[in-house]
């Protein structure tokens, strides 16, 4: 991909090409959006931009990426000696302090072939603090010709005193994007079991039974799809030291990448709740005013998902009150979940406490 074809953040891709042309880029960027593929793509194609052989020109500086070259090819298939991605590799889904090591005397070494050294932090918000503090020196200093890039879509989640030493851009938007058809199928199902059913614990018992069949179903994909393409099933007849350390790496990042894809879910769930009470909140307001205005012209424009028709069904048998501590439920859920608690427990607990 090349800046041109990013038309979903012109303000913010401006003001990089704008930093790119004057010769002002940041040393530091803290990349914030709604979904990290996107960020990654960003940051990939400003690594294409400052390496490119045959570069866009505009006033005499680089502004984007042939998208061509053999440079620009390196880095899009991640293989650039001097492009480093950095994630959460641990089962425990966090940044460690040994990568940070690690990244940081990469950094600091002389590039092999590129102009510039780039280093990319997918998912900066799940650095450890023992993480994140021996990264700050070289944050605050990096060496000449280095740009580091940090990725996220929690940035209420970072350190301040990361936060501090990155510039800021928001590829946000004004909307999330839209959900794929298997997760968009997947929620109206939960969402129609929601509003079938009576509020009751049986009712809520039949969500977490949704949801968990879901969440194994996932696994089960993620699993499958790793291991596909991990090591151990080119080089079997690998030595056993190979074996033991490519079969840790492989637990590491299949459980990284179902706890991404877990809090992708719930975040979505969470999305829908805050539908539930824009709903409730609107119903309120027809109840006192004896008018359905309110409700016909500008309550679905509010809703993340609108389309769903469960929602209203639910809003209805509750307050607004219930609508926001079910908020504050599954903010404490996904709370728990970035820990060490047993995920079965935390979901039974957090879904019967919902106000369905």
């Amino acid at each position: 991909m090349a800046f041109k074809d990013a038309p979903a953040h012109p303000q913010a891709i401006e003001l990089l090409q704008r930093s790119l042309k004057r010769g002002r880029l940041a040393h530091a960027y803290l990349f914030a959006g709604q979904d990290l593929d996107s960020l990654e793509m960003i940051a990939q194609t400003l690594a294409k931009t400052l390496n490119c052989a045959q570069p866009i020109i505009a006033d005499g500086a680089p502004v984007d990426s042939c998208d061509r070259c053999l440079t620009c090819r390196k880095i899009e298939h991640g293989n650039h000696p001097d492009v480093h991605w950095l994630r959460p590799e641990s089962k425990s889904r966090i940044i460690t302090t040994d990568q940070i090591r690690d990244l940081s005397r990469e950094i600091h070494l002389k590039p092999n072939e590129a102009a510039y050294k780039v280093a990319v932090i997918v998912a900066a918000d799940r650095l450890r603090v023992e993480a994140a503090n021996a990264f700050l020196k070289t944050l605050e200093e990096p060496p000449a010709k280095s740009i580091l890039i940090l990725l996220t879509v929690e940035p209420q989640r970072i350190l301040e005193t990361i936060l501090s030493r990155c510039l800021r851009l928001s590829f946000a938007g004004d909307r999330p994007p839209p959900l794929p058809a298997e997760l968009k199928q997947w929620l109206s199902a939960f969402t129609d079991s929601a509003g079938t059913h009576e509020k009751s614990l049986l009712g809520r018992y039949r969500l977490l039974d949704v949801l968990m069949q879901k969440l194994t179903e996932m696994k089960k994909n993620i699993d499958q799809s790793l291991t596909a393409r991990s090591p151990l099933q080119q080089y079997q007849d690998a030595e056993k030291s190979y074996i033991d350390k490519w079969e840790d790496e492989l637990a590491a990042a299949i459980e990284a990448e179902y706890r991404r894809q877990r809090s992708d879910l719930l975040s979505i769930v969470h999305w829908w709740l805050r539908d539930i009470w824009v709903w409730s909140v609107t119903l309120g307001s027809i109840a006192n005013s004896g008018s359905t205005k309110a409700k016909n012209e500008g309550t679905r424009d509010l809703l993340r998902f609108p389309e769903l028709s469960g929602t209203e069904v639910v809003a209805k048998r509750i307050s607004p009150q219930d609508a926001v501590a079910n908020l504050e439920i599954m903010e404490q859920l996904r709370e728990w979940l970035d820990t060490n608690v047993q995920e079965a427990l935390a979901l039974e607990v957090g879904l019967l406490k919902l106000r369905l």
